[in-house]
């Protein structure tokens, strides 16, 4: 007897089970589609109830029963209750629930003709005429166009008018595209408005997405694709025709208020034979603004470059309402940065963790004595340091908001780590305080300060010798270069702060400060030290953003600076030491193909005993030499 064949069943093993609940189901779907056909956005609150009650395996009796489900609220259940009571009304009391009438479709069904509503024939219709238009009905996919004086669109304007200038780049760093973008956006790119966590650079990702730019490098480097180059370019010519349409408004307006006030002077003029000394009333209002400008600028020897440009660059720097030419966008480029004396506060930032957690008790009092002491501070987070200023620009609250804009901030070169003697025999013993000192040399300020708190007796008790801290506290004043302040408890920290913020207040009150990029400009140590030398204070400052941004602990790293991390755990060799390695060999790769150059072992134990590091210039001695090379080149266990 031939066995039968069993059919190979596809598919799902077993059908899903329908909803108990199918009359809730179908008024559901009706409500959703009808705010559907008039674009109400209840059209989702309906549908997420639908999915709900799909995943509710046992029967409702009314509406009331429905409330322990998932998205259904008051307005929900008294919907399905009215209904509910209609339709008892029409087909009796002991009408079923738990079934379609006959006329209604079933849930995900296709309905009867007649059970349409007229409005859904009539999309029906349409629908049906759109397949004809189009050819398929799908909908024309729409080309992505930023709004006005949006995030995406300030980015395009800025990246496309930096790609216009001779000789560019070609690209934006982050710091230099936001500086440039925010003239032409409403909404700040660095500080979320209120209630949102979202910035005007938060569009970036929607542009790289669009495939309109392009995020390359690390530190990233932005850059236009041909279709946002395309896209920029029509966005800058609607932007250039608007602003020329204004111009000429501002224009013939001007000229008609001049030649109503030369007629009025003429006919004054002629009707007075003799008068006092006369002034030329004819000349234009901006000439002598012209005069005012290049008074200020004379003033401020940080700006005297500027002072000899054409008015239409000098434009650039103090009104976005005065015309500019393709000439003033090169201009405004270099005194964007500019915050003018007056127009700034020395402000104390004071890192969240020296307020919060440990020893609450002595860092509440650090806040209460800078109150006490009417020190300007603010309490935010710093990946770097305990303590520093920047100065931060004044912006007048706008009419309506909550909130008075953020003015730019630039930091100053003084930052300050503050020790305890108990948390400095801890940093000492897990390898922090080498860490950090490393942090500080490398965060682009010039001035770092370490404030060392004194415990008294209670450095009697310290898990390393005294001599060993007071040791370590002269080698980072002597050998590391830093300034070391040796105060007695929280008060005595709190005066030193005071001090130095009136002290810092008072030396940039007449300066003109300058905004730099480190990614464009490096460290500014050349121009920083001849400030110093005539005596004046640095002037070119970096960002606080930039600065914070670029001090973040577990950051990208080279591998220039892993090796020096690398060399400095090895005992007895400190920063000095490695950075005068780094500059002979700037990889652990270099320095093996030396090593590999070598004829003999005991040239290769000698190979950095002469390499000169310090001030001094001393010689780094064989006996260094001799651990790095058994550390980079013995196979096996070292003894």
């Amino acid at each position: 007897m031939t066995p039968s064949v069993v059919p190979v069943r596809l598919g799902r093993k077993r059908a899903l089970p329908s909803c108990p609940n199918p009359l809730f189901l179908h008024w559901l779907t009706e409500l959703r589609d009808e705010a559907r056909d008039k674009g109400a956005k209840t059209q989702y609150v309906y549908q997420k109830a639908i999915s709900s009650l799909n995943k509710y395996p046992l029967p409702l009796q009314n509406a009331k029963e429905a409330k322990i489900l998932q998205n259904f609220g008051d307005g929900i259940c008294r919907i399905l209750d009215e209904r509910l009571q209609r339709y008892y009304r029409d087909n009796g009391s002991d009408a079923p629930i738990h079934s379609l009438p006959k006329a209604a479709a079933p849930p995900g069904g296709r309905p009867d003709n007649n059970s349409l509503a007229p409005s859904r024939k009539r999309n029906a219709a349409g629908g049906d005429a759109g397949k004809e238009r189009g050819g398929g009905g799908g909908r024309r996919k729409r080309e992505y166009v930023p709004q006005k004086r949006s995030g995406g669109y300030a980015v395009l304007i800025a990246l496309y008018r930096e790609a216009q200038i001779p000789g560019s780049k070609g690209y934006m760093f982050k710091m230099e595209l936001q500086t440039e973008a925010q003239q032409h956006c409403d909404k700040s790119f660095t500080t979320p408005d209120l209630g949102s966590k979202y910035t005007a650079w938060s569009s970036v990702s929607t542009l790289v997405q669009k495939n309109l730019l392009v995020k390359t490098h690390n530190p990233a480097r932005y850059t236009l694709t041909e279709d946002g180059l395309a896209l920029a370019e029509k966005l800058e010519s609607v932007e250039g025709g608007s602003r020329e349409g204004e111009r000429g408004e501002e224009r013939s307006e001007r000229e008609e208020e001049e030649r109503s006030e030369r007629e009025g002077d003429e006919q004054e003029m002629e009707e007075e034979d003799k008068g006092p000394e006369l002034v030329d009333l004819t000349a234009s209002d901006e000439d002598n603004d012209d005069e005012e400008i290049l008074t200020v600028l004379k003033s401020h020897p940080d700006t005297a470059a500027c002072a000899a440009q054409p008015r239409r660059e000098v434009y650039g720097m103090f009104s976005s309402d005065r015309p500019q030419s393709s000439e003033a966008t090169t201009s405004s480029k270099t005194t964007a940065g500019l915050m003018l004396p007056g127009t700034y506060d020395i402000i104390l930032c004071v890192d969240f963790i020296e307020t919060t957690g440990g020893s609450k008790h002595c860092k509440q009092d650090l806040v209460k004595e800078l109150q006490r002491n009417g020190v300007s501070y603010d309490v935010r987070k710093l990946n770097v340091g305990d303590f520093l200023w920047v100065a931060k620009e004044r912006l007048a609250p706008v009419p309506g908001q909550l909130r008075a804009p953020s003015g730019r901030e630039l930091v100053l070169d003084y930052i300050i780590e503050r020790k305890r003697m108990d948390d400095l025999c801890g940093s000492i013993i897990d390898g922090r305080f080498r860490e950090q000192k490393f942090r500080l040399k490398r965060c682009g300020l010039r001035k770092p300060i370490y404030l060392v708190e004194e415990c008294g007796t209670a450095a009697s008790h310290m898990s390393l010798p005294e001599t060993t801290l007071q040791q370590a506290i002269i080698n980072t004043q002597v050998v590391d270069g830093f300034f070391v302040k040796r105060v007695q408890d929280v008060k005595e920290s709190v005066a030193y702060l005071t001090v130095m913020t009136r002290y810092l207040t008072k030396l940039y009150q007449n300066c003109t400060l300058l905004c730099r990029s480190r990614e464009l400009e490096g460290d500014g140590e050349n121009e920083a030290a001849e400030e110093e030398e005539r005596g004046k204070p640095a002037c070119s400052l970096i960002s606080f953003a930039e600065f914070n941004h670029g001090a973040v602990k577990n950051k990208c790293q080279t591998v220039r600076e892993v090796f020096a991390r690398q060399l400095m755990q090895i005992s007895g060799l400190s920063g000095d030491k490695a950075a005068a390695i780094l500059e002979n060999y700037s990889t652990p790769h270099s320095l093996l193909a030396a090593y590999q150059r070598c004829v003999s072992e005991a040239e290769k134990e000698k190979l950095l005993s002469a390499i000169r590091y310090g001030k001094l210039k001393r010689n780094l001695g064989p006996a260094l030499s001799r651990t790095v090379y058994q550390l980079y080149c013995t196979q096996g266990a070292l003894s």
